[in-house]
């Protein structure tokens, strides 16, 4: 008999998301209304410490307006990377901006410091990183070249709800910052976006652009768009802040494994943690050298069953929707990476005999190939 497809992602939707939908439900209050708001200060107390925070339709239209609150727009220039999902720098673009795609430093897949330093021009007006798989960017550079060149840093946050740097919450640390609640996150509200502000005009800006530029009703101040998220995914969300460290300590435990079973296997390297950091494991996420990346995932699938995703394998400045943004840049390490990157299943739904698989076919697969 076969074994069972151990899957990359699996959202967890239980009894009490389907009651609280329910309760919604009969409430006949779907649209934006109590629940949006009471989710959006459970989710700033829960994550950033109170700071005021905006609930959204998608991760990538709180990008979108979080830029747009911030004055981003026409003739400006934001400093992302390349190698991460094509919402960062769609959202630029979609501004009238210019994302301006820079390299990755190896260890962390965070914007190299270095590389920002080069890419920063009379235009630049902020820095954009990401917290690419639940791992914190290189906070303190980072933030530092933005106070010395006085540029605005934003966090595209989208994976990495609970992650900190020396011990403070991502999400804390720029002018607005960007969670995901798609369902493969950490954490889910069916589908929507959290923007954390740090001041209450950036935040006012932030609500009026979600809902077709007012907050009192016809009484519209600016352009805007319907981007509000419903009381039924708030209420989602509403109870999956209630699980959320739960599943964190999950991931983390489940990486622990992982790391202590490959960390010795030739030509596998695991996911590195930073000295100031926690990670909270959206996805564990290795390195697979000398071009074997794609014959490894097959026979992961083909031959034990475990699944496995590659996040990304076309860097942004590659694809065919930005790259005449870029045209003939080279980044190195992005290249690379983009070749290399593997990630295993690591979510809280894992068994230990399902870890116990995952590790095992690493091996034999990495010994097949050797």
């Amino acid at each position: 008999m076969s074994e069972t497809l151990i899957p990359v992602a699996k959202p967890i939707i239980g009894d009490e998301e389907r009651a609280a939908v329910d309760r919604v439900m009969r409430s006949g209050m779907i649209a934006q209304g109590p629940e949006v708001a009471t989710f959006e200060k459970e989710f700033a107390e829960h994550f950033v410490a109170g700071r005021e925070t905006v609930a959204v339709n998608s991760g990538t239209s709180g990008l979108h307006l979080g830029l747009l609150a911030a004055g981003i727009g026409p003739g400006d220039e934001v400093i992302v990377p390349s190698f991460t999902f094509a919402a960062t720098g769609n959202s630029v673009a979609l501004t009238g901006a210019t994302p301006v795609f820079v390299d990755i430093e190896p260890d962390y897949f965070s914007l190299s410091p270095e590389a920002v330093r080069q890419a920063i021009t009379p235009r630049t007006k902020a820095i954009m990183p990401v917290h690419l798989y639940g791992h914190p960017f290189l906070v303190d550079q980072l933030s530092e070249i933005a106070r010395e060149h006085d540029l605005m840093l934003f966090e595209d946050a989208a994976q990495a709800h609970g992650a900190t740097w020396q011990g403070k919450p991502v999400g804390s640390f720029g002018t607005f910052a960007m969670f995901s609640l798609y369902p493969t996150k950490n954490m889910t509200s069916g589908e929507g976006g959290m923007v954390t502000c740090d001041n209450a005009e950036l935040a006012r800006q932030v609500r009026l652009l979600r809902n077709q530029g007012m907050e009192a009703q016809y009484a519209n101040e600016v352009v805007g768009f319907n981007t509000r998220m419903t009381d039924i995914h708030a209420a989602i969300g509403r109870v999956q802040l209630t699980k959320v460290d739960g599943w964190t300590a999950k991931r983390q435990e489940n990486a622990a494994f992982l790391t202590e079973q490959l960390g010795s296997i030739a030509g596998i390297v695991p996911p590195k943690v930073a000295p100031e950091a926690s990670h909270v494991y959206h996805q564990y996420t290795i390195r697979i050298a000398d071009g074997e990346r794609d014959r490894f995932r097959t026979a992961l699938l083909e031959e034990h069953q475990v699944g496995s995703g590659v996040y990304y394998p076309i860097p942004n400045h590659r694809l065919a929707s930005l790259a005449h943004f870029a045209p003939s840049l080279e980044l190195p390490e992005t290249e690379k990476a983009a070749t290399e990157v593997l990630s295993l299943p690591v979510h809280p739904s894992l068994a230990q005999s399902d870890l116990e698989r995952i590790a095992k076919a690493v091996a034999t697969v990495a010994g097949a190939g050797a």
